[in-house]
């Protein structure tokens, strides 16, 4: 029994070392189908509770990393404790920041969506065709279809980078 518990555990041990380099190389989040499939996990199902072991480890041992649920897959990050001292020590692009009238529209879009650019400046009482192109250079928002109205005008909704960059797993989750 107790070779039977041993055994068990050094199988889940090499499961979660697996899991963790798929996931410390990966720049996107990853589906858990797909995860299982890169870290060889014969059951897509034993993801979730893998992911949890991972961050029960990460926890008890004070680690600077986690596994969050972003954009439809998992991610491996930095807990955001370390954000300050990380942007010290690299020049990378650690936050987006966005104007005022810029995140208006972004919020319009994300609870809206698909939303014409005519609702939105309804909405709003200006125009906002500049702010979606800056929204859709930082990859925020994207054009997702065209609307059956007359002119055909597009419809726009959010990315998957907008649901990395704020936290979320589905659009949803804004409810």
């Amino acid at each position: 029994f107790i070779i039977t518990i041993f055994m068990q555990r050094t199988i889940n041990d090499n499961l979660i070392s697996q899991l963790e380099a798929v996931l410390f190389l990966s720049r996107d989040p990853i589906p858990g189908r797909r995860l299982a499939q890169l870290a060889e996990i014969p059951e897509g199902t034993r993801i979730r509770p893998l992911i949890k072991n991972l961050n029960s480890l990460y926890e008890t041992q004070s680690r600077a990393f986690r596994v969050y649920e972003v954009a439809g897959g998992f991610q491996l990050r930095t807990r955001s404790s370390f954000v300050p001292w990380l942007a010290r020590l690299h020049n990378i692009p650690i936050e987006i920041r966005l104007s005022t009238p810029a995140l208006e529209t972004l919020a319009i879009v994300a609870y809206q969506q698909p939303v014409l650019r005519a609702s939105i400046e309804k909405i709003r009482g200006v125009q906002c065709g500049d702010l979606l192109r800056q929204l859709m250079e930082q990859d925020l928002v994207k054009i997702v279809g065209k609307s059956n109205d007359l002119g055909r005008p597009f419809l726009y909704g959010t990315t998957k980078r907008f649901l990395q960059v704020f936290g979320l797993n589905r659009t949803e989750e804004l409810q």
